[in-house]
């Protein structure tokens, strides 16, 4: 017997994660903690003026509407594959692909002016030297009840893979809201961010040796396997 996978990310990233996880053998319950949607925003009239366009999530090409599209002409620095391919799909050109999360990215850069389209919730960025950031915000992610599944998955003593530092902090407050023991819960987190943002009590917190989808799936089928 091995405990059940239980998937938070938003949609579409939900569903692909939740079919990998299937795909290994694990038994996996798909709840989304958030619901992203698009916010009106204004792309700068000039994007010439930017040394390259900063994209943290593949959610911004696609909540950005119209906006995103007159910003082709501008390179993208893409956190992760997933990023980086849907950078590409909408037209544009990737001339970096950084994992680890956006301060790593935006640490590595040169001096110059860049555009950053987030989301409602972004981390904030300690810049180097040299380095200026235009953010904008793009899209929201809306936050959404633990649902009956998921809570049912929980009581089990499931392991929770959690991908982001908001994703984290919404599921301590449901479990605070509906009394969840979580003593019998194991999270798999993405970054150590994440595990800060989940709070204490929880009977193990993990964290992913690589900042990737997969690396995340492979340290949460070790976890189901150790009951």
């Amino acid at each position: 017997m091995t405990r059940t996978l239980l998937v938070l990310r938003p949609e579409p990233g939900n569903a692909a994660t939740a079919a990998a996880a299937r795909g290994l053998g694990l038994n996996t319950v798909a709840a989304p903690l958030f619901h992203s949607e698009a916010v009106p925003w204004d792309a700068p009239t000039d994007p010439t003026a930017y040394a390259g366009l900063l994209a943290g999530s593949a959610a911004l090409f696609r909540l950005g509407g119209a906006e995103i599209l007159k910003l082709r002409g501008v390179p993208v620095h893409a956190v992760g594959e997933a990023t980086a391919a849907a950078a590409r799909e909408a037209g544009f050109a990737v001339r970096q692909v950084a994992g680890g999360g956006m301060q790593l990215l935006v640490s590595a850069l040169p001096p110059g002016l860049y555009l950053r389209p987030a989301g409602e919730a972004h981390v904030a960025l300690d810049l180097p030297e040299g380095v200026r950031v235009d953010t904008r915000v793009v899209y929201a992610a809306r936050a959404l009840p633990l649902p009956d599944k998921a809570t049912a998955a929980m009581r089990g003593g499931a392991v929770v893979l959690l991908h982001s530092g908001e994703a984290a902090r919404h599921l301590a407050q449901e479990s605070h809201r509906l009394a969840l023991d979580r003593s019998g819960v194991t999270l798999a987190c993405l970054a150590p961010r994440i595990a800060e943002a989940a709070g204490t009590g929880w009977q193990a917190v993990e964290i992913a040796p690589e900042r990737t989808d997969q690396a995340l799936l492979a340290l949460a089928a070790q976890m189901c396997q150790n009951l």
